[in-house]
C-alpha cells in the first residue's frame, strides 16, 4: 500500500485489512480502523481545510473531538452529505468519500485567502461597526453576502433517507468517559450489583491509555488493561457498555443526554440500522470522568498545517501506526511533549530539537530525551513558524529576547498543559474553582448526585486517577443501594504524569505585537484580538467572548478558552478568577437533529390521536381539525353542501331533534381517595363536600393570580372518587397543575390522581329526543327526569357494556354523555346512531357544538378566556363558593386591579345588520370616529352565523360590558364599520326550559 508515512510494527491496526477511499476527489489508501485523519496522515496529507475568517490554510490539531480546524463533508449519496465532520473522529470505511469545505476553486488555491492580506479591516469586533451604511445596502448587499459566507459546510438540499432511534434508560450508576479512571469507576460500581452504564465517545475505550506507551496496570500494557476489562464489563449482566456514544447533556435531576453514533463506521449500513442512536438516561448517580484536554502553544502562525498538539502525535504513532512528519520540532511547557518526542524518536522518527519554554526542568523523560539523543533547548521560545501550505521550519529565539535560530522541520507538536475537561460538571449546574497552584479550573460545589474523577477533577497521575475513582464508583454504587463489592481495585503498576504548563501568549506573541498568533484556530481569534476586546471596554469573559467570538465555534473553546481567559487577564491586570469563566453549554459536540428529532418527522412529526369512532366519521364523509393532537370531525357534511350549510343543518337537527357528537377528547381525570373530596375544594372555585354521589356539577379552576385555569363538569361516582372533566388543549397542563399541588402544597391530603382520556369514549347525545334515543339501549339505570335528573351521573350498562352516563348539557338541550371503554367506542356509537336515525337524527361536528354552545352563552376557557379574565368578568360569579375559606387564586381574587371597576367583561353582541358575522378577534371601540390610533375597549371572543336564531352572533370581552347593555359600539374593519348592539350572552332559551326537554 502506498502510505509513506505509516510505520511498520507501530500502532495496532492489522495493515492486511485495507480501506480505500477519496479526499477532494483524489484517492487513498488506508486501513480498517483508521479515522479519516490517521489515514490522510499516513498519506502525508495535513492541508484539510481553510479558516473561517480569514480562509488560512489549516491541517489537524487533535486526534479527538476537541478538533477546530479539519471539518470535512462526508458524501455517501446525493441525499447523505453530511457537513463539519470531525476527520479525526470520523472512522474509515472503504468507499469512503469526503470533501474539504469553505474553499474556492480548491483547497491548495483559495480565492477567499484573499482576506488574509486584507485582515486589518477584519480585526475584532468589525461586523459590529461596519456594514451599517449606507441604510440601503444592507437588504440587497450586505446581507445576501454575509449570508452567502457564513457556515463552513454546505447543508443537504435533500430530505434525510435514513432513521434514527431513540432509547430510554435508567441505571443507578451512570460512568461518562471510558479512560482507565472511568473504566476502574465502572468496575467498582459492577461489582456491586447495581445497574451500570458507561459510556465513551471513542470506538475503543482506554482514553489516554491508547497513546502512553509506559502504562502498566494489573501486571499488563495500560491499553491491554482497559480492552480486558471492557470485555470483562460487557460479560456483567448489570453492565451496559455504550461505545461511540457522546454525553453531550447533563440536565436537572441527573439527567443526561447520550448519542451513540451506531452505522456511520460502516460501507454499507443496512436498512434496518439506525443511524444514530439518542439515550435519555437518568441515573442515581454519575461519575465524570472526562479526562483533559491539551492545550496548544500560542505563537505566531501556529495554525500551519503540520502544527498540533503533542498528544494527537502519539496517538497517531501508537494507536494508528502512522508519523506526522519525518523531521519533528517539539515547543513545549510541559512534561507530555517529551513523552511524544521520545515514542517517535523510538519508531525512527528525527527530532529536530525540543524547545522547552521552561527554565530548567527535570524529571525521567527529560533524561530518557536527552538519552536517546535529542537535542533540548531550554528557556526558549518559538516565535513563529514557517511555510505556508505545510510547515517547514520553526524560529527559536531565548524567551527573554536575543538571536533568533531558524530549524527546518516538516511537523512542530506543541504542548501548553492539559485543562480538566469539566464541560459535562458546569452543565450540571456545579460551580467550578479555580486552583491558583496549578493555574486551572476544577469542580468545586456540586449541585448534582455527580462525582468527577481522574484528570477532569484536576488529579495528577494514572495511580492517582484510579485510585480516586475506584473509589469513587464504589461509593456512588453504596449509595444507590448496591452491595459491597469483591473485586480488587486495579493496580497501577507504571504511568505518566503531567501537570503544569502556561496559559495565555507565549513570548513574540505577547503585548505590543501585531503577529497572527491564534487561540481559537476555527473562528481565527489571535491574542492581539483578546487584547483589542479588552481596550475597547469588553471586561467581562464573556463580553470579550461575544466581541471576539473565541470559543464560539462548533469545538466551543475547548482549547482556546483558557488561553483566551488568561489573555484577558493579563490585559486587565487581574488574576484570572477575577474575569470569570464562560459557560459551557449543551451540546458538548455537535449533535444532529435526526438524533434529537428521531422518528418525529413526516407524518409522525406530531403526533396524531384519534378517537374510537374516528373510522365511522370518515366512512359518513366527516371533515376534520386538529385540536391538539386530536383529529375531530369538523362537520358532516352531504351531497351538495359546504361547510356553512351543513352546520346550519346540523345545528337546527339538534335542536329539533337530536344529534350525537363525538367528545372523548374531553380530558378526564380521577381524583380518588378519603381525602378527594377535600383536594376539589382546594383546587376549585365550587363547593364540593356537601355534592351528593351521582350528581355533578360545572368547575371552574384558577391560577394563583384568580385567572380562570381551565373549567369541566365534575360527577361524584363515591363519597371518595370523582370523575373530573377538562378542555381537550387543558388535559395534560391541568394534570400536572393538580399533580403539582397535590406534591407540593397538599402532600398532607390522601388522594391519588389518574388520567382516563383515553380509557372512555364519549358519546354526547343532545336534543329534545336524546332520552328517546338512549333509553332502549341502557340497563339498570333510571332514566326518568325523577331518577336521572339534569346534572347527574349514573353507572349501569349501555349496550351490554359498562357506561358512566352523565346528564349534561353543552347545548342548552336535554343532553346525555354517554362514556364506555374505549374499545367499545365504536360499537355503542354505531348502536346509538341507529336508533337515532328512528328519530331523526344527526351527526355534528365541533363546528356545530361552538355554535350550539355559543346560542346558550357557555363559554369555552382559551377562546372566550385570554389568560386574565376571571369568573366574574366571565359571568360565573355564582360557580365561586361565597362560604369557602381557602382554594387556589382566592387571595389573587381580592386584588385591587381584579375588582377594580372597568375591567373586560364578558357580554353578547348583535349587529345591527343581522347577516354580517363579525370576525374573532376584532377590535371594539366606543367612537369610531376617534383618531388613530383609536382606544380599543374590547375585542370578539366568538363569532357564528345561527341559523336557528336566523341571524349572527358572538360574545366579546368589552370593558364594563355589563354597564353597556342595549349601548351601540363599533367594529372597525378594513371595508368599513360594524355597529353592534351590546347584549346578554344567551341568545336561545334563556330561561333554560329545553334543559328539560
Amino acid at each position: 500500500m502506498n502510505a509513506a508515512f505509516r510505520i511498520s510494527g507501530a500502532g495496532r491496526l492489522s495493515q492486511a485489512k485495507t480501506a480505500s477511499f477519496s479526499f477532494d476527489d483524489k484517492p487513498y489508501i488506508g486501513i480498517e480502523g483508521d479515522t479519516l485523519a490517521s489515514a490522510l496522515l499516513a498519506n502525508g496529507v495535513h492541508l484539510v481545510g481553510r479558516s473561517f475568517k480569514y480562509h488560512r490554510p489549516r491541517g489537524f490539531l487533535s486526534a479527538g473531538a476537541e478538533e477546530p480546524n479539519a471539518l470535512v463533508q462526508i458524501v455517501r449519496d446525493d441525499a447523505r452529505k453530511t457537513p463539519n465532520v470531525r476527520a479525526t473522529v470520523q472512522e474509515l470505511y472503504d468507499g469512503l468519500t469526503a470533501n474539504s469545505q469553505n474553499r474556492w476553486p480548491s483547497l491548495a488555491f483559495d480565492v477567499g485567502a484573499l482576506n488574509d492580506i486584507a485582515s486589518p479591516m477584519f480585526s475584532a469586533g468589525f461586523y459590529y461597526k461596519t456594514f451599517m451604511w449606507p441604510k440601503w445596502a444592507w437588504k440587497d448587499l450586505y446581507e445576501p453576502k454575509i449570508r452567502a459566507a457564513a457556515g463552513l459546510g454546505v447543508s443537504p438540499d435533500k430530505p434525510d433517507p435514513d432513521h434514527y432511534a431513540a432509547r430510554y434508560a435508567h441505571c443507578e450508576v451512570l460512568v461518562l468517559g471510558g479512560g482507565a479512571a472511568g473504566i476502574a469507576a465502572a468496575l467498582a460500581a459492577a461489582e456491586t450489583g447495581v445497574r451500570v452504564i458507561l459510556a465513551d465517545e471513542q470506538a475503543e475505550f482506554g482514553g489516554s491509555l491508547r497513546f502512553e506507551s509506559g502504562a502498566r496496570i494489573d501486571g499488563h500494557d495500560g491499553y491491554a488493561w482497559a480492552q480486558a476489562a471492557i470485555t470483562k464489563l460487557k460479560a456483567m449482566d448489570n453492565v451496559r457498555v455504550l461505545s461511540r456514544t457522546t454525553a453531550f447533556g447533563y440536565y436537572a435531576q441527573n439527567f443526561v443526554g447520550l448519542v451513540e453514533r451506531v452505522s456511520d463506521h460502516f460501507k454499507s449500513p443496512g436498512r434496518e440500522l439506525a443511524r444514530e442512536r439518542l439515550w435519555q438516561v437518568r441515573a442515581k448517580r454519575v461519575v465524570i470522568a472526562t479526562g483533559a484536554i491539551e492545550r496548544h502553544m500560542v505563537f505566531a502562525n501556529n495554525d500551519r498545517p503540520g502544527v498540533m498538539l503533542a498528544s494527537a502525535a502519539r496517538i497517531y504513532l501508537n494507536q494508528y501506526g502512522v508519523a506526522v512528519g519525518r523531521n519533528v520540532g517539539v515547543y513545549t511547557a510541559n512534561d507530555s511533549a517529551y513523552a511524544a518526542a521520545i515514542d517517535l524518536k523510538k519508531a525512527g522518527i528525527n527530532i529536530a530539537a525540543i524547545i522547552d519554554l521552561r527554565d530548567n526542568p527535570s524529571g525521567a523523560v527529560i533524561d530518557e530525551a536527552r538519552a536517546l539523543g535529542i537535542e533540548i533547548n531550554f528557556g526558549r521560545a518559538v516565535v513563529s513558524a514557517g511555510g505556508k501550505l505545510r510547515v517547514s521550519s520553526m524560529t527559536v529565539q531565548p524567551k527573554n529576547g536575543g538571536g533568533e535560530r531558524t530549524i527546518p522541520v516538516d511537523a512542530i507538536l506543541m504542548s501548553a498543559g492539559w485543562t480538566p475537561s469539566v464541560h459535562l460538571f458546569s452543565q450540571s449546574r456545579g460551580k467550578v474553582a479555580f486552583n491558583d497552584e496549578t493555574k486551572r479550573f476544577v469542580p468545586g460545589t456540586y449541585a448534582q448526585d455527580c462525582v468527577s474523577v481522574g484528570a477532569c477533577n484536576g488529579t495528577d497521575g494514572l495511580a492517582a486517577s484510579v485510585d480516586e475513582a475506584y473509589a469513587a464508583g464504589a461509593k456512588a454504587a453504596k449509595e444507590a443501594g448496591g452491595k459491597v463489592g469483591k473485586g480488587a481495585k486495579p493496580k497501577v503498576d507504571a504511568g505518566e504524569s503531567w501537570s503544569r504548563g502556561m496559559l495565555g501568549a507565549a513570548p513574540g506573541a505577547g503585548p505590543g505585537t501585531t503577529v497572527k498568533a491564534f487561540v481559537d484556530f476555527q473562528n481565527d481569534v489571535t491574542a492581539k484580538d483578546i487584547r483589542q476586546a479588552v481596550h475597547e471596554g469588553m471586561h467581562s469573559i464573556e463580553h470579550v467572548k461575544r466581541f471576539t467570538t473565541n470559543g464560539m465555534a462548533t469545538d466551543q473553546g475547548k482549547t482556546s478558552n483558557m488561553h483566551g481567559l488568561a489573555i484577558a487577564a493579563e490585559t486587565l491586570g487581574k488574576p484570572i478568577p477575577q474575569v470569570g469563566l464562560t459557560t459551557f453549554r449543551a451540546p458538548y459536540t455537535p449533535v444532529t437533529f435526526g438524533s434529537i428529532v428521531g422518528h418525529a418527522r413526516g407524518a409522525l412529526f406530531d403526533p396524531t390521536r384519534r378517537t374510537a369512532t374516528h373510522g365511522w366519521a370518515v366512512s359518513h364523509g366527516a371533515v376534520f381539525e386538529d385540536v391538539g393532537h386530536w383529529k375531530r370531525a369538523w362537520y358532516f357534511p352531504k351531497a351538495g353542501e359546504d361547510m356553512h350549510a351543513a352546520v346550519d343543518r346540523e345545528c337546527v337537527t339538534v335542536r329539533k331533534a337530536a344529534g350525537l357528537f363525538d367528545a372523548s377528547t374531553l380530558g378526564k381525570i380521577e381524583v380518588v381517595g378519603p381525602d378527594a373530596a377535600k383536594f376539589m375544594e382546594l383546587l376549585y372555585t365550587n363547593p364540593w363536600e356537601k355534592l351528593e354521589t351521582g350528581r355533578c356539577r360545572y368547575g371552574i379552576m384558577l391560577r394563583e393570580d384568580g385567572f380562570i385555569y381551565d373549567d369541566g363538569v365534575v360527577g361524584r361516582l363515591a363519597p371518595d372518587r370523582f370523575h373530573v372533566t377538562t378542555t381537550t388543549g387543558g388535559a395534560p397542563r391541568v394534570m400536572n397543575h393538580m399533580e403539582d399541588y397535590l406534591q407540593t402544597e397538599f402532600p398532607h391530603l390522601n388522594v391519588w390522581l389518574t388520567s382516563i382520556t383515553e380509557q372512555w369514549a364519549v358519546i354526547a347525545v343532545q336534543g329534545p329526543k336524546s332520552r328517546d334515543i338512549i333509553a332502549p339501549l341502557v340497563e339498570g339505570i333510571d332514566m326518568s327526569d325523577e331518577g336521572m335528573p339534569h346534572m347527574s351521573v349514573r353507572e349501569g350498562k349501555i349496550c351490554g357494556v359498562p357506561t358512566r352516563l352523565f346528564r349534561m348539557s353543552f347545548t342548552g338541550e336535554r343532553g346525555f354523555e354517554v362514556n364506555v371503554p374505549a374499545d367499545y367506542g365504536e360499537a355503542v356509537w354505531e348502536a346509538l346512531w341507529a336508533e337515532g336515525q328512528k328519530h331523526g337524527a344527526t351527526a355534528y361536528g365541533t363546528e356545530t357544538m361552538h355554535v350550539l354552545r355559543a346560542e346558550k352563552g357557555y363559554i369555552i376557557v382559551g377562546q372566550d378566556t385570554d389568560g386574565t379574565v376571571t369568573p366574574n368578568d366571565a359571568g360565573l360569579d355564582w360557580a365561586v363558593g361565597k362560604k369557602k375559606t381557602d382554594f387556589v387564586g382566592i387571595r389573587g381574587l381580592t386584588r385591587p386591579d381584579l375588582i377594580a371597576k372597568g375591567r373586560k367583561q364578558l357580554v353578547g353582541l348583535k349587529t345591527k345588520d343581522p347577516k354580517v358575522v363579525l370576525e374573532e378577534g376584532a377590535q371594539i371601540v366606543a367612537d369610531p370616529k376617534q383618531s388613530i390610533p383609536m382606544k380599543m375597549i374590547g375585542h370578539v371572543t366568538s363569532s357564528y352565523w345561527s341559523e336557528n336564531c336566523g341571524r349572527s352572533i358572538a360574545l366579546a370581552l368589552v370593558a364594563g360590558g355589563r354597564d353597556r347593555m342595549g349601548q351601540t359600539l363599533y367594529v372597525p374593519m378594513p371595508n368599513g364599520t360594524i355597529e353592534v348592539e351590546v347584549t346578554g350572552m344567551v341568545f336561545v332559551d334563556e330561561k333554560g326550559e329545553r334543559l328539560n326537554g
